[in-house]
């Protein structure tokens, strides 16, 4: 009983992200032939820009880039909203050079 109650208080039990802190994935976005797919990580109530954005190549390869920002949001919705907003201006910016090898 205490350890539930203590979990519950705490952060623990069967509400956790399952995706390392990341709530669970969004429905993907296309744009420009890029797919992007907000997983916000919750951090107390609050939710910081999270996702990725992946590609597929003529030969069937997925390329993938991690997407995080600094930005917290009180709600998932306006989170996975400013996610997509801010992946597709980091496209028309960057490209398919988020691809390439740091």
């Amino acid at each position: 009983m205490f350890k539930k109650l203590l979990s519950g208080l705490l952060g623990g039990g069967n509400d956790q992200p399952r995706n390392g802190g990341h709530a669970r994935s969004a429905e993907p976005v296309e744009y420009n032939g890029y797919e992007i797919v907000s997983e916000p990580a919750d951090q107390g109530g609050q939710f910081r820009v999270s996702g990725v954005i992946r590609k597929s190549t003529v030969d069937g390869e997925t390329l993938e880039h991690r997407f995080e920002r600094s930005d917290m949001v009180t709600g998932r919705e306006a989170c996975d909203e400013l996610m997509v907003t801010k992946a597709r201006r980091f496209v028309d910016e960057v490209g398919d050079d988020m691809f390439k090898p740091r």
